[in-house]
């Protein structure tokens, strides 16, 4: 995005399909480099609920605020959307929803603690930045 003639976009197609078909559509569109961001979880997070819940899986990482969906689109008129909501789900809870943080936990407790706690709150400062692109494109 910080080129400016390059179209960009965060995906997650569980979180919001419709926003995942605009964003595929307008780079297809877009007359020069794309680059599209897709959030697809892996056999490597160790998602508790299991694969078949992967799409459930990126729906909650957007709700709790871990992962933002957004479009970035040098030809636009409103060249930047936040297409992510405020974060309202819990990020702890999400965070011990995947094997690959919350065997940290079991190995070491407390750093496990201060580590997912900063982990949330690097994620809070990104939402932030997101929303004052919003208002530098506007």
């Amino acid at each position: 995005m910080s080129y400016g003639y390059v179209y960009v976009a965060q995906i997650a197609m569980g979180a919001d399909y419709a926003q995942t078909v605009k964003a595929i559509s307008e780079a297809e569109a877009y007359p020069g480099p794309s680059l599209i961001i897709a959030y697809a979880p892996c056999i490597a997070h160790g998602i508790k609920k299991g694969m078949g819940k992967a799409m459930t899986e990126e729906k909650l990482a957007v709700e709790a605020g871990y992962w933002h969906n957004f479009r970035f689109n040098p030809a636009a008129q409103k060249k930047f959307t936040l297409d992510s909501k405020a974060p309202t789900g819990d990020y702890q809870e999400f965070l011990k929803g995947e094997v690959r943080y919350a065997s940290l936990a079991l190995k070491d407790p407390a750093r496990a603690e201060r580590l997912f706690k900063q982990n949330e709150d690097n994620a809070k400062e990104r939402f932030a930045y997101l929303e004052k692109l919003v208002d530098l494109y506007s």
